[in-house]
């Protein structure tokens, strides 16, 4: 964890993103084709390179955490103190959740903007990073372009080799007061570097910031 806090240090000078705080959370695709990720340990080790973001970003150093199918559940965030058995504890031994069945985003995304934006109203920005193995809903696109207003930046990432053409269609989709959403594709993620991972989690993030300073919405 300590190395990658550093990675992530080193990746945040290179953005320009060393004074920005920000309210980090974590969207996890639990369908059933994540399953074979869930149990060889792939998801447990997504959360722990995410909390290294948080852990520098967010004030209180902590990751808050979704996970979805058609169903959806709010988790306890996650910190350095619960981290190495998280997935297992809080997800795969939680009977509570619905696992494996079909996805279906735009309610796990309207909790993620009720907590952000209701229960928890503050000025701080929101970055989002969403898990997803692909096939998305096509109505998420309407939840996006409803959220452009908000104080919230979603990082679409996109693992395996799925066909990922409504989360490809996000950069050029109109009708939003700013550019709030981001698609990065990662085929084995487990095989990309921390280097290349923040690089590229951190890429648009920076841009939407300005934009939204712009707008008023921060």
């Amino acid at each position: 964890m300590d190395l990658r806090k550093k990675i992530v240090g080193y990746t945040l000078v290179k953005k320009q993103l060393t004074d920005v705080k920000a309210r980090v959370g974590i969207v996890l695709d639990i369908t059933g084709s994540m399953r074979n990720l869930y149990s060889s340990g792939v998801v447990q080790e997504v959360v722990e390179r995410i909390l290294a973001v948080a852990s520098l970003m967010d004030d209180n150093g902590s990751l808050d955490v979704w996970v979805y199918d058609t169903e959806f559940s709010r988790l306890p965030p996650v910190t350095q103190q619960d981290l190495g058995s998280y997935v297992f504890t809080h997800i795969m031994n939680n009977d509570s959740i619905h696992k494996f069945g079909r996805n279906n985003e735009p309610p796990v995304m309207e909790d993620v903007i009720q907590k952000y934006t209701r229960e928890e109203k503050e000025t701080t920005p929101v970055f989002i990073i969403f898990i997803n193995d692909g096939g998305v809903v096509k109505p998420t696109k309407k939840v996006i372009m409803a959220a452009s207003p908000l104080p919230i930046f979603w990082q679409f990432v996109g693992i395996g080799d799925s066909d990922f053409e409504v989360l490809k269609q996000l950069d050029t989709m109109g009708g939003r007061l700013v550019d709030n959403a981001n698609f990065i594709h990662l085929d084995r993620i487990e095989e990309v570097s921390d280097e290349q991972l923040y690089d590229q989690l951190l890429n648009e993030f920076p841009q939407w910031l300005k934009a939204a300073k712009a707008k008023r919405i921060l």
